[in-house]
């Protein structure tokens, strides 16, 4: 079974442009790398995820997720056991007919969005890089493996 790549760019990479004399230039293949002898890509991969770099990237996740995960469930757990045990509170008007249980719903959607910002920024700065760097690495490490 051959497993493509979906982010590999063949154009990016020299394959498929003209040598000048309207033919198209000669360039080595994936093909043509040979894996390294005596591992196979199991091993690659299990070496590289024992490895501090990705051992790195996941601690930065966790560190970000799970604060994270555990703050919008006490915030969305905390606003239905306020609707199912303090319903005055919920129905007290805030402005007009807007009441406590409104704004804490549209707060909930507020929350929301922002989380996912905040996450969306947590990865692009802190983890996002070291990840491409290991995707490379390990595709390096493996290029030639079944094909």
């Amino acid at each position: 079974m051959r497993l493509d790549d979906p982010w590999y760019d063949a154009l990016a990479s020299g394959w498929g442009e003209l040598d000048g004399t309207g033919s198209l230039a000669p360039a080595g293949t994936p093909d043509s790398v040979a894996p390294q002898r005596g591992r196979s890509a199991a091993d690659i991969y299990l070496e590289v995820q024992r490895g501090d770099a990705f051992q790195e990237v996941r601690r930065r996740y966790r560190r970000f997720v799970v604060p994270a995960t555990l703050a919008f469930l006490v915030w969305y757990l905390a606003y239905v056991v306020m609707a199912v045990t303090a319903p005055g509170l919920m129905a007290r008007p805030v402005a007009g007919a807007v009441n406590v249980a409104m704004v804490a719903g549209l707060g909930q959607f507020l929350t929301t969005f922002l989380l996912t910002g905040a996450y969306a920024r947590h990865a692009r700065l802190r983890r996002d890089r070291a990840a491409l760097d290991l995707r490379w690495e390990t595709q390096e490490m493996t290029r030639g493996f079944g094909r």
